[in-house]
């Protein structure tokens, strides 16, 4: 099984690129606090990790994936290797995101456009209110 649920904040404003065949690829980091006690004092220690979005989610969402928006990320683990100029091995892991959720509420310092939601009703929600008053219990 390989899935990775995250919540941070962006450390950038995400960049959008498009490989030679037209695939759009939206970048973007995160920063996900974690609170740890050292001593008699708790403190907030952070993780930093590279996420991937591909396609026209990622062209989609690039406009609002500003410096310091919190995100949620679910997605994938993939381990990316390469040689640099000096024939050395190197490597990366990265996060495949297949869902990006905006989180916290609009921020008035970032001149970037919010995200409003818009999600469409679910029609069984609809049908359970539609049918409240028939139960008999």
């Amino acid at each position: 099984m390989n899935s990775v649920n995250l919540v941070g904040r962006l450390v950038r404003d995400a960049e959008l690129k498009y490989t030679t065949g037209g695939t759009a690829i939206c970048e973007l980091s995160i920063a996900v606090n974690e609170r740890k006690k050292q001593g008699d004092e708790w403190v907030d220690v952070a993780s930093f990790f590279d996420i991937t979005l591909f396609g026209k989610r990622g062209e989609a969402l690039q406009q609002y994936l500003g410096k310091g928006k919190q995100v949620g990320v679910s997605g994938r683990l993939q381990q990316q290797r390469w040689q640099n100029k000096e024939g050395q091995n190197r490597s990366k892991v990265v996060v495949i995101a297949e869902n990006i959720d905006l989180l916290g509420g609009r921020d008035e310092s970032q001149s970037r456009p919010q995200m409003s939601d818009t999600r469409v009703p679910d029609p069984i929600d609809e049908q359970q209110e539609e049918f409240h008053d028939d139960i008999p219990f």
